[in-house]
């Protein structure tokens, strides 16, 4: 066989793979994949991390070994080199990998065993639930889920593609992934308590039996020291190692705190040590985290932790058309791609600025309009000279043509998608901060002199045609609206 590029015969399997799963499964699971090297019909990829590797040969074995002996012949083979942190044991040779070292007692701080016999004394003993509060009438416990936050109302973007996939798949199957534990982090205001809380939702959907409780740290700590006080702790135990799948929300403020550490350390192993799913959450990834044990932090990597990213343009739009959706409300598209372009960090934000939007129409009997949104919105933000980015004047350019935005950032020679192209590049070096290759790479992944070039077009466009000139100045409009 020919010499060929590890690169190449990549492609090549991944043109077919598209060809045969559909478009979420292919960017999730196939996009991220790096070939590496070509070398006696045996091609080396490289993948993310272990629960990638462990999800490929689960799943997707049967059609890679098919586009691979395509490629490569019957004899061709597939190797992983996987990127694997600290908390995995690696040999010197990167394509042997060892399972995460779950079993591996801590050195420094040993187990120590917590009682786990809920019958204790042979007879059946009820637990108390401590989110009775002494005086009030006893009720069941209740899962803590919040209706509304399901995966129907949590839109999907590249922002959050891995860990609502990731969410998705452990609500299919919790606790025998290898997403035990999920850890979702991200800034405030992202969606983190929306996204496990839909977990959870569509885990008590698909296995109504399970026991299923979200609780913020918050609750479990103050919880802790109420049974310290009472005298309960065990009780306490018994309760939290009952549960099916346990979400607890901002892990980070267990911090400092190392009595309600060690208790959530047994607790974690032994639902972990019975296949029993547990999902966290927190503002910063473990290897960031302050203040926790170094016992559990290494259990928050046996695991999946990924992080939800500020969502792009296109996202923050689609999560107020869906909100606007589900309250029955039209409003015009200037006016939510406004809102969406003046909110760009925080998705709590957007949908506090968009009812307090609806709230001053309905309670002042006012139209809502780009007049009204301007003036809340600059109520609303602190910073109201926002800049103009990128993606703001691309998709300015493509609504003014009415062309879709993906074209934009195409290969095609087309005239009319040619000159958009050529005028967000041109709008993009007037408005905004970034270098000629920063514009380049985000108008098609071209080099700074296509861009200089786009931008002399422009400018001789203006000069000598009128229709064109018009062009620039309506969209200019718009882009300083």
């Amino acid at each position: 066989m020919m010499n060929r590029n590890h690169n190449v015969v990549w492609d090549n399997c991944l043109s077919v793979i598209k060809d045969n799963i559909n478009y979420e499964s292919f960017k999730t699971w196939f996009a991220p994949i790096k070939p590496v090297k070509l070398a006696q019909n045996v091609l080396t990829i490289q993948v993310p991390s272990q629960f990638f590797y462990e999800w490929l040969e689960e799943h997707f074995i049967n059609l890679l070994r098919k586009v691979i002996r395509a490629e490569l012949g019957p004899n061709g083979r597939l190797e992983y080199d996987i990127v694997i942190d600290s908390s995995y044991m690696q040999d010197t040779n990167p394509l042997t990998i060892k399972m995460p070292t779950t079993n591996k007692r801590d050195t420094q701080n040993p187990s120590v065993s917590m009682p786990i016999d809920i019958n204790r004394g042979g007879a059946a003993r009820e637990i108390p639930n401590p989110f009775i509060i002494p005086g009030l009438k006893k009720i069941k416990v209740q899962s803590q889920l919040n209706e509304s936050y399901s995966f129907e109302n949590f839109i999907e973007g590249d922002c959050n593609r891995l860990a609502r996939s990731a969410g998705y798949a452990v609500a299919g199957n919790p606790g025998k992934t290898a997403f035990n534990p999920l850890l979702v982090y991200s800034a405030v205001g992202l969606g983190k308590t929306h996204l496990v809380h839909a977990i959870g939702l569509q885990t008590k959907n698909n296995y109504p039996d399970k026991t299923v409780l979200y609780i913020t740290s918050e609750q479990f700590i103050q919880q802790f020291l109420d049974s310290v006080k009472n005298n309960n702790q065990n009780d306490f135990i018994h309760f939290y190692q009952m549960m099916d799948v346990l979400i607890v929300d901002d892990v980070q403020f267990l911090a400092g705190k190392e009595k309600t550490q060690d208790v959530f350390f047994h607790i974690f192993n032994h639902l972990h040590q019975r296949s029993k799913q547990i999902i966290l959450t927190s503002d910063k990834p473990p290897v960031e985290m302050k203040g926790l044990e170094a016992r559990l932090l290494s259990r928050f990597k046996w695991g999946l932790a990924a992080d939800l990213q500020i969502p792009d343009l296109e996202t923050r739009i689609a999560i107020l058309n869906k909100k606007l959706y589900n309250d029955g409300i039209e409003i015009s598209k200037e006016v939510i791609d406004y809102i969406a372009y003046s909110i760009p960090t925080n998705v709590r934000e957007l949908e506090g600025a968009l009812i307090s939007i609806l709230a001053q129409s309905s309670l002042n009997k006012k139209v809502i309009n780009l007049d009204l949104a301007r003036q809340m919105i600059d109520k609303y933000v602190k910073n109201t000279t926002r800049e103009i980015s990128i993606d703001y004047i691309q998709k300015v350019v493509c609504d003014y043509f009415n062309l879709p935005l993906e074209l934009i950032n195409s290969k095609t020679r087309k005239r009319e998608i040619v000159q958009a192209r050529q005028l967000a590049m041109f709008f993009s070096k007037k408005h905004t901060k970034s270098s000629l290759a920063t514009i380049g790479l985000y108008c098609g992944n071209k080099d700074h002199a296509t861009v200089l070039h786009a931008c002399r077009t422009v400018n001789n466009l203006i000069e000598t045609d009128k229709q064109f000139k018009v062009f620039v100045e309506e969209i200019e409009k718009k882009i300083k609206l």
